[in-house]
């Protein structure tokens, strides 16, 4: 009998249990686009780094021609150099001869 009535009250527990309230939905955390908000957007103007058009390519020209252009990033093109296609308006190119003296500045 006891058997029984401890049966009888586990059955009873699963049946409530089942039929609560589900837990309420954790609450989102704060949006990711906040965080993306925070990083800066370059926007190159080749313009501002033609001073660096005839001088031998250095870290400390490339430095100065991308910060004078506005750019966030900078690549130098040497000739005959396999290179990515892809349109970055953020992105300062500098394109240099074989003597690695650059030759021409632009965007993308």
């Amino acid at each position: 009998m006891k058997t029984q009535s401890l049966l009888s009250a586990i059955a009873s527990a699963v049946l409530l249990a089942a039929c609560a309230a589900p837990a309420p939905a954790p609450t989102p955390a704060a949006p990711a686009a906040s965080a993306a908000a925070a990083e800066p957007v370059y926007q190159c103007n080749a313009d501002g780094a033609r001073f660096a058009v005839g001088q031998p390519l250095s870290p400390q020209l490339e430095a100065a021609a991308r910060v004078r252009a506005g750019a966030g990033t900078v690549r130098a093109l040497k000739p005959g150099e396999a290179v990515t296609m892809e349109l970055n308006g953020g992105r300062l190119n500098l394109d240099v001869d074989a003597r690695g003296r650059v030759t021409d500045v632009r965007c993308g």
